[in-house]
């Protein structure tokens, strides 16, 4: 009975997220898999350097710095933090080896970037027939010793030409190198939502009629969209906004205390995310990969935004929209009305639309076909 691990953190949202959907199915599509999910930062967490120096784990650094916007020189952050994962790379290589020495699975099956070389280094020295799967939860590897490490026999699958493109250039064999059509979503994005668009906006209080954007920041929210909203109260554009706030109650309070008169519903945390997407016209956000895929993959267009604070490895994110086709890249929220007026210019929003539709986003189904394959 094959086994399969698969390797997250819960450094950014992303990555757990696409472990739990691909093991969903897996589990659909493979019932006969044994899956375990492997938490690498709780494995690893006795020689976490950051909970060592602040009493905090270091993916929680990470997510408070994303929540907080305190993002400028994040790309000088990533180098350092490369050297202190360099420093306490033998440790990571005997924490794993003693996880796996064990029970090692048939495919180890790595959701997360920076480790993978000490990853690999564990497996095969414990359990050499393991083979080692990279899925880049990113549109983009962001070199060096990012996503991708050369002089490694491992398998990569990637979910954008340019992303394929790097793991070929850096050397990996073109057997090894799989290509899927976008990244990895929820398999409740592709269940059919049956509803009257019309009727729906109504009873959230909406104009039926009136362009509907939707302006959601991750699991936290941002004190960003507060801003979004008094600019767009402003705006002369005919509009009306959803916002999802997620688990922040004080920024949704503080939303429905600025008594905005543009049409609008406020929503906290909710698992219906593609349900208000399918009310919406066009997405607000940041350029992370899994906000904008879904959006993308459920025929919304993207405003997001691209400067000093932007993460060095989601800067592709936006240049991949505007090549094709698919949003609008600002050089901050400040100019969100110009945006929101570019969208709505005759026939550009139902072109990014169509652009939209057209993607077919079908990744989470196509990789069990793909370590079936590894597996034979």
């Amino acid at each position: 009975m094959p086994k399969l691990d698969l390797i997250y953190f819960d450094a950014g949202g992303g990555h757990r997220a696409a472990a739990t959907a691909l093991k969903q199915a897996f589990s659909d599509s493979h019932p006969h898999w044994q899956i375990r999910l492997m938490h690498l930062q709780e494995e690893m967490s006795s020689f976490d350097i950051f909970r060592q120096l602040t009493g905090t784990k270091m993916e929680d650094v990470y997510n408070l710095v994303l929540r907080k916007g305190w993002t400028l020189g994040s790309k000088q952050l990533l180098v350092a933090m490369h050297l202190i994962l360099k420093l306490y790379y033998p440790l990571q290589v005997r924490r794993l080896k003693e996880y796996w020495a064990t029970e090692a699975p048939d495919i180890a099956i790595s959701l997360i970037p920076n480790f993978n070389r000490a990853i690999h280094e564990a497996l095969h020295a414990v359990s050499p027939k393991t083979k080692l799967v990279s899925i880049l939860t990113d549109l983009a590897d962001y070199p060096p010793n990012f996503w991708i490490e050369r002089n490694q026999h491992q398998y990569f699958i990637c979910g954008t030409a340019k992303a394929e493109r790097q793991a070929l250039e850096m050397g990996h064999a073109r057997e090894d190198v799989f290509r899927v059509s976008g990244m990895v979503l929820n398999p409740r994005f592709y269940q059919p939502i049956e509803i009257d668009i019309a009727v729906e906006r109504a009873k959230l209080g909406l104009d039926p009629s009136l362009p509907t954007a939707l302006i959601m920041f991750g699991g936290y929210g941002s004190a960003v969209m507060a801003k979004i909203a008094r600019l767009l109260e402003a705006s002369k554009n005919r509009l009306q906004l959803i916002f999802i706030c997620g688990k922040s109650t004080q920024l949704k309070e503080r939303l429905e205390s600025m008594n905005l008169t543009v049409p609008h519903f406020i929503e906290g945390f909710t698992t219906q995310v593609p349900y208000y997407m399918k009310l919406s016209d066009f997405f607000i956000g940041k350029p992370g990969p899994g906000s904008i895929s879904e959006a993308i993959h459920l025929g919304l267009p993207v405003i997001t935004t691209c400067n000093a604070l932007t993460l060095p490895q989601e800067i592709y994110n936006t240049e991949w929209l505007v090549e094709n086709e698919l949003g609008i890249k600002l050089p901050s929220f400040g100019h969100i009305e110009r945006g929101v007026t570019e969208m709505l210019s005759p026939g550009t929003l139902a072109r990014y639309q169509s652009n939209a539709r057209k993607m077919n986003n079908r990744a989470v189904f196509e990789i069990p076909a793909i370590i079936d394959k590894l597996l034979q």
